[in-house]
């Protein structure tokens, strides 16, 4: 995703409504909106408002990609959508938008055609009554400035989205410089549509975009955040985003404790697993842990809560950062130890000792192993990528499979163990000495299991505990 290249040619028909040049109307092949929304649209049109499909729907559906949000703008004023509608949801009221769940409960916003009559950088104050080409010329890039009519099967595109979209170039709809001006946070959607589609970003539009840069601070850290979480959910290769941020100058001012990280250093973003199923949440937690590991330890958890993520979310991420800066030195040499021995003996274990894996599981937690080991091998990954001795994905993936069976299925934890502080009191062992000596039965348990039988612990307790008998 380069902001050079082929986005430098100037592009025809690049005038707001009102200009010179003619409005582009061509009839195409339909898009195929849901049902549900076609139905939508035609309450709409037969009241007697003009009512068209917009935005990332129109786009998706444009590149071939399925989506299921699919807008509408029409000329009904918010009340009067509310009126034709039984199940709506004032989700923007003041700036025209009503959400109308349809027969499938899902919800589609409905949009008055409206135009800015002010801005203070992210806050747009609207005014209604406006025209479908009034509309569109507020929008933020050209391949989201196109509309399609069911009724019609007509397309509104009269900023050559289409052309840019077969270009693969993201640019702004009309002055980009205006733009960004409009809308700080525009210059970071730019980044994610053009590292999510594989598009370069237009140059002209890339110089405003790093000249909005220092201004970014106008960005609450909510809207940071949530597009710090829509990159890692929607772009396959995040590294290429997040070094955008870095050279726009975005990082610097929204997250400083990255604003030098290097390429090798988001490389593990890529190859963790984008979180598109729903049962899987932790993948995204996981890349976002990915990212912050680049910056100093101490910074991580001031810097997740400015950014408003929540305290059990600051907490799992800093905790995996910290386990993985602790642990990851020893995995790695245990893991090329084990190559460099299968080497010498192909028939023998591809995987450390259990024992060893138990104390990656009880340093780690039951629950943070897994994560703890997907992110060692993201890293792992872009090591060898870099030439640099890293394990091999076999070894890793065998690692894996052993360590998180062996997490569930031994004692790593003090829980785990068969007697507990009561058992200890029975024996003499009171205050402080309690947990000392829970912990050194704990050690003993996961270097050797066998151990984990109530006479020997309470003997292993006595001996190191300096109990007496009663």
């Amino acid at each position: 995703m380069s902001a050079s290249g082929s986005g430098s040619k100037p592009q025809s028909g690049n005038t707001a409504a009102g200009g010179s040049k003619p409005q582009k109307r061509e009839s195409v092949q339909p898009l195929n909106p849901p049902v549900t929304v076609r139905r939508i649209a035609e309450r709409l049109e037969e009241a007697g408002y003009e009512t068209w499909c917009v935005g990332g729907a129109v786009r998706d559906a444009l590149l071939g990609h399925p989506h299921l949000d699919w807008d509408l703008a029409t000329a009904a004023k918010p009340e009067e959508v509310r009126k034709l509608f039984k199940r709506t949801v004032p989700v923007g009221i003041e700036f025209g938008t009503i959400g109308v769940l349809d027969i499938n409960n899902v919800m589609h916003e409905v949009t008055t055609f409206r135009r800015d009559v002010n801005t203070d950088g992210r806050h747009a104050v609207v005014e209604f009554g406006a025209s479908l080409e009034e509309d569109l010329a507020r929008r933020d890039f050209t391949i989201n400035a196109i509309a399609y009519s069911p009724k019609l099967d007509e397309m509104r595109d009269p900023y050559n989205g289409r052309e840019d979209l077969e270009r693969k170039i993201i640019r702004a709809v009309g002055d980009p410089w205006e733009r960004m001006r409009e809308d700080r946070l525009r210059g970071l959607r730019a980044i994610r549509f053009g590292a999510r589609f594989g598009f370069e970003i237009e140059p002209k539009t890339w110089a405003a975009i790093v000249e909005s840069a220092p201004h970014l601070s106008r960005l609450s850290a909510e809207r940071v955040k949530q597009e710090i979480e829509k990159t890692m959910d929607q772009v396959r290769f995040p590294s290429q985003a997040f070094a955008k941020w870095r050279d726009s100058g975005a990082l610097a001012v929204l997250i400083p404790s990255l604003a030098h990280v290097t390429n090798q250093q988001l490389r593990p973003l890529d190859h963790l697993r984008r979180p598109i199923l729903p049962g899987r949440p932790a993948r995204r937690i996981t890349r976002i842990a990915a990212l912050f590991a680049a910056a100093p330890g101490v910074t991580v958890r001031k810097t997740l809560k400015d950014l408003r993520f929540s305290n059990s979310e600051t907490e799992w991420i800093a905790i995996l950062i910290e386990r993985w800066q602790q642990l990851g030195p020893s995995m790695t040499r245990a893991l090329l130890d084990v190559e460099e021995e299968h080497a010498r003996d192909p028939w023998g274990d591809r995987t450390p000792p259990s024992r060893v894996l138990r104390s990656w599981a009880a340093s780690a937690g039951r629950t943070r192993l897994a994560p703890l080991l997907r992110l060692a091998d993201a890293f792992w990954w872009a090591a060898r990528e870099a030439g640099q001795p890293a394990p091999y994905k076999q070894t890793v993936a065998a690692t894996f499979k052993s360590a998180v069976k062996i997490a569930y299925k031994d004692a790593i934890e003090l829980a785990d163990l068969v007697i507990d502080g009561s058992d200890l009191e029975k024996i003499g062992i009171r205050g402080p000495q309690v947990g000392v000596t829970l912990r050194r039965l704990l050690e003993a348990v996961i270097n050797d299991p066998r151990q984990n039988i109530r006479d020997r612990l309470l003997k292993l307790a006595q001996e190191r505990g300096g109990a007496t008998p009663t």
